[in-house]
């Protein structure tokens, strides 16, 4: 199963704004993570929303991993990201093994056990030791000019 790009950017900025003590902005993560503000943006929004994030607006505003928040689940940020669905659309493509389809019931497995894997893993997992002290060195690399 591979993961939209939404999905794959809520997760490196979750990794990056949890060892942070400071606020940071959206051009600031876009910056340093090498991906386009406007996709970062939509991406911050969804992640405050899901509680991953705060966000505060104004001169002194930016973006802060939440309170609480190392306690979701990556599975859970990849299922608001990534859906229900299943891996495979078979309605959709109008397949004639539909009916009688074994391959099927083995993908919802591997799904369901991908999302179980995930599911143990919390988002405060991913910015402790050993990778907390680079994900503060990238939280902290000065701007480029």
């Amino acid at each position: 199963m591979k993961l939209n790009r939404s999905t794959d950017m809520a997760l490196r900025i979750a990794m990056l704004t949890a060892p942070a003590s400071a606020r940071t902005t959206v051009d600031e993560l876009a910056e340093r993570l090498d991906l386009p503000r406007s996709h970062v943006a939509k991406v911050v929004q969804r992640l405050q929303r899901l509680g991953v994030l705060v966000t505060i607006r104004g001169r002194s505003g930016g973006v802060a991993f939440a309170e609480g928040a190392e306690e979701l689940t990556v599975g859970q940020v990849v299922r608001a990201f990534e859906g229900e669905g299943e891996v495979v659309a078979c309605e959709e493509s109008g397949c004639a093994l539909r009916a009688d389809c074994r391959l099927r019931v083995q993908l919802r497995r591997a799904q369901a056990a991908f999302l179980a894997v995930l599911d143990d893993v919390r988002l405060g997992d991913l910015a402790g030791s050993p990778a907390a002290p680079v994900l503060l060195t990238l939280s902290a690399r000065p701007r480029t000019p």
